[in-house]
Formats: C-alpha cells, sequence, structure tokens
C-alpha cells in the first residue's frame, strides 16, 4: 500500500552494458540506438543498417574500449551512480523531517525503470520526483528518460503523483562544482592552463528543430568562465562523439585540439561538464582518444578533469535539487 506522504526520488541516467563482452555490448546498443530520440530516422532505412551493419561492425570494437575502463565492481557509469544514490539515500534519510526513498534507473540496461519502481512501490511511495542526470536538457537524453518512464507505467493500475525535474545547467551550485574542480586541477599541477569544455554532441538538425541543447551548453561553459574570471582566449567549448556522417554541433572536439598546438596552445585541461558520471566517452574517448590527438599534434600537456561523480559538491547538488522540487509536497 502507498503512503501518499512518503516521497520518491528517482535518478535516471542513460546506461551500459552489463559486462565488457560483445553480447553485452551489442544488446545495450541494439536498445539505445533502438530509440527514436536517439536516431530518428525513418525506421525501414535505419533498421536494417543497424541491425546488419552497426550491431555486426560495432560491439567487438566497442567491447574493447569497455575493457580499458571497466571497474572491478562493474561499469564505472553505474557504480559511480549508485555510489551517488547511496550517498544521497544517507543524506536525506538524515536532514528530511518526512522519509525519503532514494533508487537509481537506466534508460537503457540494468536497473531497469520497472526495477527502480518496483522498489519504490514496496517501500510505500505515493510521490516521485524524477531526476534525469543530464544538467544540459536535450530531446535525447532527458526526454528520451521521460519517454522510458512513461512506457513503464503503461501496465501500472495506479500512478503515483510524479514531478519531472528540469535540468540544472545553470544552478549555481553546480556552476561553483566545476570551477571548484578546475581550481583543484590547477593547484594540483601547479599551473593554469587553458580551459577545453567539452559536451557530448548531437546533429545538427535536432537542434536546428527546437532542441535547446547547445544554448545550455553554451550558458555552462560561460557561467564556468565567468566564476574562473577566464578571457575570451582562456577557453574553448567543443562537442565529441559524433558519429555518422551527417553534421553534428561544432566546433568539433578532435579537430580543434588537433589545431590547438599550432595557435600555441600546448597545455590544457579538459572537463566535461555534459556528464554528471565519469563514463566510457570521458574515460576512454576524452583522457585516451582526445589526448592522444592533442600530444601527436605538438601538444605538451593533457590533463582531463573528473566529474563530478560521488563528491560532497555533487551530493550538495543534487541536494539542493530535490529540495527545491519537493518543498511543495512537505
Amino acid at each position: 500500500m502507498t503512503d501518499n506522504k512518503k516521497i520518491g526520488v528517482l535518478l535516471m541516467n542513460l546506461g551500459t552494458p552489463d559486462a565488457p563482452e560483445t553480447g553485452a555490448v551489442r544488446r545495450y546498443l541494439r536498445e539505445f540506438l533502438s530509440d527514436s530520440r536517439v536516431v530518428d530516422l525513418n525506421p525501414l532505412l535505419w533498421k536494417p543498417i543497424l541491425n546488419l551493419v552497426i550491431l555486426t561492425l560495432r560491439p567487438p570494437k566497442v567491447a574493447k574500449v569497455y575493457q580499458q575502463v571497466w571497474m572491478e565492481e562493474g561499469s564505472p557509469l553505474l557504480v559511480l551512480s549508485q555510489r551517488l544514490k547511496d550517498k544521497l539515500q544517507r543524506q536525506v534519510t538524515e536532514e528530511f523531517p518526512l522519509p525519503v526513498a532514494v533508487e537509481l534507473a537506466m534508460t537503457y540496461g540494468k536497473p531497469s525503470v520497472e526495477t527502480a519502481a518496483n522498489k519504490l512501490r514496496e517501500q510505500g511511495v505515493g510521490k516521485i520526483l524524477v531526476i534525469p542526470m543530464y544538467p544540459q536538457f536535450s530531446s535525447t537524453t532527458s526526454a528520451a528518460a521521460y519517454d522510458r518512464l512513461m512506457r513503464s507505467l503503461k501496465s501500472c493500475p495506479h500512478w503515483p503523483e510524479l514531478h519531472l525535474a528540469g535540468d540544472y545547467a545553470d544552478n549555481p551550485l553546480y556552476i561553483t562544482a566545476l570551477a571548484d574542480s578546475v581550481r583543484a586541477q590547477w593547484e594540483k599541477q601547479g599551473e593554469r592552463r587553458h580551459l577545453v569544455l567539452s559536451y557530448h554532441g548531437i546533429p545538427k538538425r535536432y537542434v536546428s528543430n527546437g532542441d535547446p541543447y547547445s544554448r545550455r551548453c553554451e550558458l555552462t561553459s560561460r557561467l564556468v568562465a565567468e566564476e574562473l574570471e577566464l578571457g575570451d582566449s582562456d577557453w574553448t567549448h567543443v562537442y565529441q562523439s559524433r558519429f555518422g556522417r551527417e553534421e553534428w554541433l561544432k566546433p568539433y572536439a578532435d579537430e580543434t585540439l588537433r589545431a590547438l598546438p599550432d595557435m600555441g596552445i600546448k597545455k590544457i585541461n579538459v572537463i566535461s561538464p555534459a556528464f554528471s558520471i565519469d563514463c566510457i566517452e570521458t574515460l576512454e574517448e576524452v583522457t585516451l582518444e582526445l589526448g592522444d590527438e592533442f600530444k601527436h599534434s605538438g601538444g605538451v600537456a593533457f590533463d582531463y578533469i573528473p566529474a563530478l561523480n560521488d563528491s560532497p559538491e555533487q551530493i550538495s547538488l543534487y541536494m539542493n535539487i530535490i529540495e527545491e522540487n519537493i518543498k511543495n509536497w512537505t
């Protein structure tokens, strides 16, 4: 039986394969790339490409990449998200007057939305705050998470009261936490360097059709630069992870980093504000691939600044998001 006073918090992230193996990666990619929010091509055109080409060629390559970053406990995205969830649960239990249950779900893969929702139901939750763990809203991420949640409720005979949290691209605690992580890196390495803010890219067409993602990313970069008192020549905003032949958001990270040494910028720090949790895109693509490209092009020093992960600053940020969104319930 539900208790309308008991509140649930559902954290939603993208997802990850169950193992760094070809079969697990293939299952994950099939679910991920079958979502029309992610790839909006005509299914009659896309399905043959996906099943006959992509799911044949890519899984073995991607599995090898996952093997490079896999942690002893499992996928970095899942392990670090779970740590964040556990710390948040302890914090809300200590600080909130009413009982609050925190669960984690992935849009693709495990733990599924159904698994997380059942856990909340078993705890008698009557109201659920949904927090997509994407600082900048995009139809390809936040909206896809909401779609997945709603699909999970199709067979549910009684819906809880839902509140969908907005993004936090300009939340002061988020901006300060990012800036402080840059300052800590500068202190650790004993020097300030040119700062590259790299965001996961999406096809430019999505933004032309109304997706606010690039605008939200640009806002985050500008606010972080202002917090750090950087001049225009002290920082660079780029997009990574493009795929296929279609034009994606520019400037492209790989092309930009290859060009920086010729511009006299040979020491850089890279931070990826679009990722709340470190994952394959930050631990492998940024740290290894982009780092190698920069150095092979004449770069001297390259250091990645980790995502906020389960840091105290991230806990404070999410506590603030929870408090602001459930205050009408409490």
